[in-house]
Order: structure tokens, then C-alpha cells, then sequence
């Protein structure tokens, strides 16, 4: 056991610094006095945080650490911490360590026996959900899926009978497959797509998977998804291992019309005709 006295042992610390999610006018008061206390920045994106730094002029020494580059940047700041320094670590938006760099790094430091301490701030997490109009708790922050449509489905079919709702994270590019898939897998569930949080284009769209997928080709910006929980009972209910055309078309080939097909799939699986219809032929 280590019980750690964050402010009584004059240990040097790593203080998680959390930094707009959108808006530079989140940082917080005392994020703001931390970057200009500690010795040394670790920052994600060494570019992008010098922005932010300029914006409050900070000027500080900054070391470059993200997910490629930890096996050399871990040890460098292990001994800054060793030397008495204390080390600040940011992200390119939110908290260190969700969905971004610093898990890794926080157990190296525990490891070493220093302190550890996190300066609040803004998380796309927590305000896509309370003003998503979807239950905010319990809640389930997965973040972001796997980009391989294989793996995203079995993660899919892992969360399909959560109660609680499901936050997601996810990029533009990749919005329509996994809009697809959730439709296919967790069906027509209500969902809120929160895009550009805190910037001037925000945008929170409300309404049921198939509804969204309509106008998926006109959104922009990083998304945050927040995902009605489930309604049924999983001992009740059969999982699917093929996707929605691949069913039709099981139908079709056993003599039923495309019509008669499309509204028995969306029968068996509880979705909307329309949106059954939508996705066959889409």
C-alpha cells in the first residue's frame, strides 16, 4: 500500500493538466498557475500546446510525449522527477490518460514513488451526456472503437445488452460505418451525436441511429456518441451474426419478394421497416 499526501512530502510531481476540449477560455484558473509553476510541460502534441501556452503567456520547456514514443520519453521524465523537477503532462484536448497518453506514464511515476495530481478542466465525455437528453447515469465511457469493422462489431455485440448508456468517441471519417453497425447490431436505439463541443459549430444531434444516418455525410468535427443503453433481456433475445443485407437476402433467396423479406428481418430483430429497407439498400 502507498497512501500518498499529494501536498505534505515535498515530493516532485506530475500534475495531469487538463486543457480545452474546444474553447482556450476552459482552462481553468489554476491549470493556468500550475503551467506556469512547474519546470518542465510534457505535452502531447508539442505544436498544438504551444498555442495554448502563448494564449496564457506561459513560457516553459517542453518535452514531446505521445503513444510512439513513451519507451524514450517515460524514463526523461522519471528523471526530471528524480532531479527534484516537477513536470506537468497535457494533452492536445481534455484529460491526459482518457482516450489520449499518460495511463502508461502515471503507473511509471506511482511505480517510482512520486506524487501524481490532477488539475481539473473540461471532458467531452461529461458534457456530451449531460446535454444529450439521454439518461446521464449509470454510464459507460468506452471511447473510441476499434477503425476495423471486424473487431468494432464484436465490441458491438460485447455492449449489446448494457443497461447503462454507452459514450463513444469518434472521428468523421469513420461516423457512417459505425452509425451502420450500431444499427445492425444494437438496433434503432435514440442516440445524441455531440460534435465541435465548446467551439463555435457545436452542434448536438438528437434522434433515433437510422434518423442520423440520413445526414451523416453532413457532419464534421470530432464526435462524442451517446448511446441509449439497452431494453432487453439477452436471455430472450438472439444475436445476430450476419449483417442486415446479409439477412434479406437470406429471405429472398428462400422465395420471399425483397418486400416481404425486408419487413420480416425487421420483424425478427425489432427495428424499423424503414430503416431495415434503408440500410438494404443503401
Amino acid at each position: 500500500m502507498y497512501r500518498q499526501k499529494s501536498f505534505e512530502n515535498g515530493k516532485a510531481t506530475l500534475y495531469l493538466v487538463a486543457t480545452p476540449i474546444g474553447n482556450l477560455e476552459e482552462m481553468t484558473y489554476r491549470a493556468v498557475e500550475t503551467l506556469k509553476t512547474v519546470d518542465y510541460i510534457a505535452a502531447e502534441d508539442t505544436r498544438n500546446t504551444i498555442k495554448l501556452l502563448n494564449h496564457y503567456n506561459i513560457s516553459k520547456k517542453m518535452i514531446s510525449h505521445h503513444e510512439h514514443n513513451t519507451h524514450q520519453s517515460i524514463p526523461k521524465i522519471i528523471h526530471l522527477l528524480e532531479e527534484g523537477y516537477n513536470v506537468a503532462q497535457v494533452s492536445d484536448a481534455g484529460y491526459p490518460a482518457i482516450s489520449d497518453p499518460g495511463a502508461q506514464l502515471v503507473n511509471e511515476v506511482v511505480k517510482n514513488d512520486f506524487n501524481v495530481v490532477c488539475i481539473s478542466g473540461a471532458n467531452a465525455c461529461l458534457n456530451a451526456l449531460v446535454v444529450s437528453g439521454i439518461a446521464p447515469q449509470p454510464f459507460l465511457f468506452y471511447g473510441f472503437l476499434d477503425h476495423q469493422d471486424k473487431r468494432k462489431k464484436k465490441q458491438l455485440l460485447d455492449l449489446k445488452y448494457y443497461k447503462e448508456t454507452l459514450v463513444f468517441y469518434e472521428a468523421p471519417h469513420r461516423i457512417e460505418k459505425t452509425l451502420k453497425l450500431m444499427l445492425n447490431v444494437l438496433g434503432d436505439r435514440n442516440i445524441a451525436l455531440c460534435r465541435e463541443l465548446t467551439k463555435k459549430h457545436e452542434e448536438i444531434i438528437r434522434g433515433q441511429i437510422s434518423e442520423i444516418l440520413e445526414i451523416f455525410d453532413t457532419i464534421k468535427g470530432e464526435i462524442v456518441l451517446i448511446v441509449e443503453g439497452s431494453h432487453d433481456d439477452k436471455s430472450s433475445e438472439l444475436v445476430f451474426n450476419q449483417t442486415i443485407k446479409e439477412h434479406v437476402d437470406e429471405y429472398i433467396e428462400k422465395g420471399m419478394s425483397t418486400k416481404d423479406a425486408i419487413k420480416e428481418v425487421a420483424k425478427i430483430r425489432g427495428l424499423n421497416k424503414n430503416a431495415v429497407y434503408q440500410e438494404y439498400h443503401n
